[in-house]
């Protein structure tokens, strides 16, 4: 092999980590590559933890043993050769929502250079008057005095007491022992000889006149001018007042040399970086510590059902032991006896003083009757108030049990000294262009591009700014190009969906203007609308254009038919998986006979589109005057017993309307809670459905002794099955033996992990099987215990498709199992631990739970993007059993872009027509056919995918790729 082929290719032979069936493969390099195939059959073992594993690897492994002490070192993965690597960077789906300080600005690294621009280039403002606030020397003071032209008569003014009471004798005699004659009393020119007798009650000002000149331009002048204003400045710490007499009319002018208002005498720091911080103290809001919320005890939380009389636990924290005799109880008898109202009037026909006295208490001195130990006694003492007392005994009790039950009763306000906007009000009182930095971290990144566009500054600004301000330019063009101009810099990282994680990070690396690179990304279109594929795929080819090498594990159509190497993994999914089907060109691939995505490509193979389209059972859910985020103050009907679809660009509102309205909303309804729905006034046929289902991609746990067995309620079945087998009954084995979380079954030695960490600091961590239960997590004495020759922990290494063999003849297990294998599951491991599951395969495994209960067929079941990991070949698998819940009268709302799903749908909700503050109203609503006919964007799509099955992007790729 020569040193060109290193130069131009990624080698890789005998790849076998996970599932990999010792692959030979063989990539360009500084090419746009696309892994793909069935989920589960390999891409992300050899795109990540293969490739991006090694390349990542080697890279840490040229640093020093100190250095790579403070770095995570991955493991080297199984495989006999790979070379031609470049260090890699791997952007992901990784979840963003642990830290609540990060924004999309400090992410992106944007809110940097704007701390820096308004530290460097920022104009301050009195927070209190309003007045500009500038930062003048001696002399530049004296060049605004000549302005003023010439043969003016001036004073000049130095302010040494400023509305202060007292007699200020001692004042006036050091101003007379340094040699001043005149001063300003009051407003009242007056000499220094005079006897002052100021009355000491009142408030008084004093200014001394330092010197009394007529403007001149030539250089004794201003010598003369300068030495006057410096001595003036020294004298009252940095003020001067300057008292001009233009034609008989007198007016005067204030100046300071620091940053300080010389009307409120309010002071400002040097402008630094850190001032515009929300993560610093010198920068931070000091109510919320630059949070820009607070948590406070919310009433709609503490009385949730407002129906309730207080005897039947209107209180819900104090509802545990309503109808007893206790604590509380007697509390709210003695409220309600002394102020006349009665224990079983319903909490809403209370009047709202009443209320209020229960809630936040009252001085009064109230009588309670309290019993301790079958003795009664008397007690006259101030009631504080439900929230009162929860507050306190929020931040008094040492108990953690106590504050997590209490903090159920919170919420988050906006906090009320900086209004959310995190920042001091010195920060905010510093404007560039009239706006503070709040002003524009709160636009879109929309309008923050137009803003810093259209900058106009005075040339001296600009010559400081003008690198700062192409960084910041250059960062917002990467965001609105990957698709994200509907986002605001202030936008919590929290409150982002993978994809746009994913797709933020992407934007920051291509700030970085890195080359020579290997960039390995996991289906940046995720939560893309189609509108919006062309500006992701033209990014992409940007970061190939400039010298890097992109591989990309995707299943979008346009992205594979756009990359200029496709590898497809199969044939199946996982033990089926593992090896490349067809690799080349997407042309090479829509010829191979063996590729299921070739098929699909070409068109061989098509997800059906419904002739029929389902009519509903003529009931709907009614959502009144939403308003949640951008939403338009709008009226939405979600018709019942048929596939809905919630379609729109990103960020039109589609979770807004769904997640924060709908779920929220109803889940309020269900459980007699206000919970946190977004804003809306109401939410009608809530009496048409008997329960609902949210399906969304949160792990199904967080940590490795959670799986799909343990989720679905499966494992409890395996266990009960084998402590009924005769071995275990003659040994008094119950199912707990069988659990790998408690002790009795499990292996001590390494708590039924089954593996021993050891630290290795500057290496990576090393895993090692238990050298007691060599891996199998469970004693000798529970592996004894078999059923049809196999015990526990065969069974949890079993793939769903064995499993479902082995246990065929058991029908509460088998029916599990059917469901898990229904939704394309069928390759993962009954004890595949949940940290080691994609968000699309743990969104499966949550509908699989759903399936295999007992249909009412009056369900209300909510998905948010379930095609997220799925190939064209599992997205027809999922149709069909949305399909069959569909059939058995339930009802399915689901938020999506992908067109195969849209079109199969049996209603459509259009949101747009743009996102951010451009959306949040209905386009576009009916059946697809009637949506296709409409102008907006997801009815354009709709109309080409509708006539031929194909999107129109998709349409000229295949033509370009197969002229070629």
């Amino acid at each position: 092999m020569t040193t060109n082929d290193f130069k131009n290719n990624i080698i890789l032979k005998g790849a076998r980590e996970n599932n990999l069936q010792n692959l030979d493969l063989t990539i360009p390099r500084d090419k746009f590559i696309v892994i793909t195939g069935l989920s589960g059959s390999g891409k992300s073992s050899l795109a990540f933890d293969t490739i991006y594993a090694e390349g990542q690897r080697r890279y840490v492994e040229s640093l020093s043993a100190y250095a790579r002490q403070f770095l995570g070192q991955m493991k080297k993965p199984e495989i006999d050769y790979i070379e031609g690597l470049s260090p890699a960077i791997s952007i992901d789906q990784k979840s963003t929502k642990m830290n609540p300080r990060s924004t999309v600005g400090t992410i992106t690294e944007i809110y940097d250079y704007l701390r820096l621009l308004f530290a460097r280039v920022g104009t301050v403002f009195c927070y209190n008057c309003g007045q500009e606030i500038s930062q003048q020397t001696a002399g530049q003071i004296a060049e605004n005095i000549i302005s003023e032209g010439e043969s003016i008569k001036i004073q000049i003014l130095s302010p040494v007491v400023k509305d202060k009471k007292g007699e200020h004798k001692k004042v006036f005699e050091d101003l007379q022992s340094k040699g001043f004659v005149r001063v300003r009393v009051d407003g009242e020119i007056r000499s220094l000889d005079e006897d002052f007798n100021l009355k000491k009650t009142f408030k008084h000002s004093i200014d001394v006149v330092v010197d009394r000149l007529v403007i001149r331009q030539d250089m004794e002048f201003q010598r003369r001018l300068v030495d006057s204003l410096e001595t003036a400045l020294k004298l009252s710490d940095g003020l001067v007042s300057i008292l001009y007499n233009k034609d008989d009319q007198e007016y005067e002018k204030k100046y300071s040399e620091h940053f300080a208002c010389v009307d409120c005498g309010i002071s400002f720091d040097e402008l630094t970086p850190r001032l515009f911080s929300f993560n610093a103290p010198q920068g931070a809001c000091p109510e919320c510590n630059g949070l820009g919320a607070t948590m406070e005890m919310d009433e709609n939380l503490v009385v949730p059902n407002k129906e309730l009389s207080l005897s039947d636990g209107a209180i819900l924290p104090w509802s545990r032991s309503k109808g007893k005799e206790n604590y509380y109880t007697e509390m709210l008898k003695g409220v309600s006896t002394h102020f006349g109202f009665s224990m079983d009037t319903p909490f809403k026909d209370l009047s709202r003083m009443d209320q209020e006295i229960i809630l936040y208490g009252t001085n009064e001195k109230i009588q309670f009757n309290f019993k301790r130990r079958n003795k009664s006694y008397k007690v006259n003492r101030k009631f504080e108030g439900v929230i009162k007392r929860m507050e306190r005994h929020y931040f008094e009790t040492k108990s953690n049990y106590s504050r997590n039950y209490l903090s159920r009763f919170m919420s988050n306000r906006p906090c009320t000294v900086c209004g959310g906007k995190r920042l001091k009000k010195e920060a905010l009182a510093v404007k560039v262009a009239g706006s503070n930095l709040h002003d524009i971290v709160s636009l879109s990144i929309k309008d923050s591009y137009k803003f810093f566009k259209g900058l106009k500054l005075d040339e001296r600004k600009i010559y400081i700014a003008k690198e700062i301000l192409k960084e910041i330019n250059e960062r917002l063009k990467f965001l609105v190009d990957v698709g994200l101009d509907y986002l605001s810099l202030e936008r919590s990282s929290g409150t982002l969906s993978g994809g746009e994680a994913q797709r933020i990070r992407l934007a920051t690396q291509i700030g970085s203007g890195l080359v020579g690179v290997l960039y390995i990304l996991d289906e940046p279109s995720i939560g893309l609308h189609q509108r919006d594929n062309q500006k992701l795929i033209d990014t992409l080819k940007h970061l190939r254009n400039i010298g890097n090498t992109l591989i990309v594990v995707e299943h979008d159509e346009e992205t594979i038919l756009s990359a200029d190497f496709v590898v497809d993994i199969g044939p199946g999914a996982g033990e089926h998986g593992g090896k490349v089907i067809a690799s080349g060109s997407p042309k090479n691939i829509m010829d191979s006979n063996n590729s299921i995505t070739g098929k699909y490509l070409s068109r061989k193979e098509t997800i059906p589109i419904l002739k029929n389209r389902r009519k509903g059972n003529g009931k709907f859910i009614s959502i009144k005057g939403a308003t949640a985020n951008n939403l338009k103050n709008i009226d939405v009907k979600i018709p019942l017993g048929v596939f809905t679809c919630i379609t729109g660009v990103s960020g039109s509102g589609k979770s807004s309307l769904i997640n924060e309205v709908l779920h929220k909303g109803l889940n309020g309804i269900f459980s007699h809670k206000h919970g946190f729905a977004g804003s809306h006034k109401a939410i009608e046929g809530a009496k048409n459905i008997d329960k609902m289902i949210v399906i969304d991609q949160s792990p199904i746990g967080r940590t490795p002794r959670s799986n799909s067995a343990t989720y679905t309620g499966l494992f409890t079945y395996i266990r009960e099955l084998f402590a009924e087998t005769s071995e275990a009954k003659k040994r008094g084995y119950k199912p707990g033996r069988f659990s790998f979380n408690v002790k009795g079954g499990r292996c001590e030695a390494c708590s039924g992990d089954g593996i021993i960490k050891i630290e290795m600091h500057f290496l990576a961590d090393v895993y090692v099987p238990c050298e007691v239960c060599k891996g199998k997590r469970y004693n000798d004495e529970t592996l004894d215990i078999r059923f049809k020759g196999k015990n526990i922990y065969d069974v949890l290494e079993m793939t769903v498709e064995e499993a479902l063999e082995f246990f065929e003849n058991i029908p509460r297990i088998r029916k599990k199992l059917e469901t898990l294998n229904d939704v394309g599951l069928g390759y993962i491991k009954l004890g595949q631990a949940s940290t080691t599951l994609s968000g699309g395969e743990a969104q499966r495994i949550k509908l699989a739970k759903e399936l295999s209960k007992q249909s009412t067929g009056q369900t209300l079941y909510i998905l948010d993007e379930p095609t997220t990991g799925l190939h064209f070949e599992d997205i027809n698998r999922l149709l069909n059993v949305l399909s069959r819940l569909t059939d058995s009268g339930n009802s399915i709302v689901v938020i999506e872009h992908n067109l195969d799903v849209i079109k199969t749908a049996d209603y459509i909700i259009d949101l747009g027509p743009e996102g951010g503050d451009g959306g949040g109203m209905v386009v576009a609503e009916g059946s697809p056919e009637e949506v296709a006919k409409s102008s907006s964007y997801t009815g354009k799509f709709l109309k080409e995918i509708l006539a031929e099955n194909i999107t129109p992007l998709a349409k000229e790729l295949v033509k370009e790729k197969m002229s070629k």
